[in-house]
């Protein structure tokens, strides 16, 4: 155990423990997501591949270009309110409640924006502010119900559009806030701006999502010396 000694005035010698410094601080061990990344490629491809001209496929795309430019986590997602599209200031924002009651506004780029104006007005989702602006889909007949969708709804819709649009089935929603964030720190983006959007507490949970020069290349494996 730690402890030190030291002299009473008595002439006796005694050791005197120091409880904390027997306990073990706490680790936190920093290593890289494990969720699959989908290229910026492959999210181009498959926003593309979902056709507007179906108000199903209109919604697909606008959710998974609001997963992918706001970076958001998907349960945010499919809790945004139409209220939640709003003006503040000179810009459009997403409102979004995020983990542990926090609520940040992300502004909307311009087509983002665009997408959502033309969902909301096909949608007649608008009409009432406080309803579910991503709603769920009746069946296999292209309307939406008063019920908005769920994060396990959007992840199976994802996979069937990649499906679709023949790309591999192995991302979720999330490989979408890892593409992301991997992105804008591939563009030296400061990392604290990437935190922020993220919303992240810890510097060091964005570390997970630092993808760069992660890539074991044949150039590497070429140079062992057997």
């Amino acid at each position: 155990s730690a402890g030190h000694w030291f002299l009473e005035s008595g002439g006796h010698w005694f050791m005197e423990f120091a409880p904390a410094l027997s306990v073990r601080g706490e680790r936190y061990s920093v290593i890289e997501g494990k969720t699959p990344k989908i290229t910026v490629p492959q999210v181009r491809k498959l926003i593309k591949s979902c056709d507007e001209a179906t108000l199903v496929g209109l919604r697909d795309k606008v959710i998974i270009s609001t997963l992918i430019y706001t970076a958001a986590r998907v349960g945010a997602v499919v809790n945004l309110r139409v209220q939640d599209f709003v003006m503040s200031g000179d810009q459009w924002v997403l409102k979004f409640g995020e983990k542990g009651g926090k609520a940040r506004e992300i502004p909307v780029r311009s087509d983002l924006q665009a997408l959502i104006k033309r969902y909301i007005e096909r949608s007649q989702v608008g009409g009432t502010k406080t309803s579910p602006l991503f709603r769920s889909a009746k069946g296999k007949i292209d309307e939406l119900t008063d019920k908005g969708i769920g994060a396990g709804d959007v992840g199976r819709m994802i996979k069937r559009r990649l499906k679709q649009a023949r790309l591999p089935t192995n991302f979720s929603p999330h490989s979408f806030r890892v593409c992301a964030l991997t992105d804008l720190l591939k563009q030296e983006i400061p990392r604290e701006d990437v935190q922020y959007l993220a919303g992240h507490a810890d510097a060091r949970t964005t570390s997970l999502y630092d993808r760069r020069g992660k890539k074991v290349t044949r150039n590497i494996v070429e140079r062992i010396s057997v």
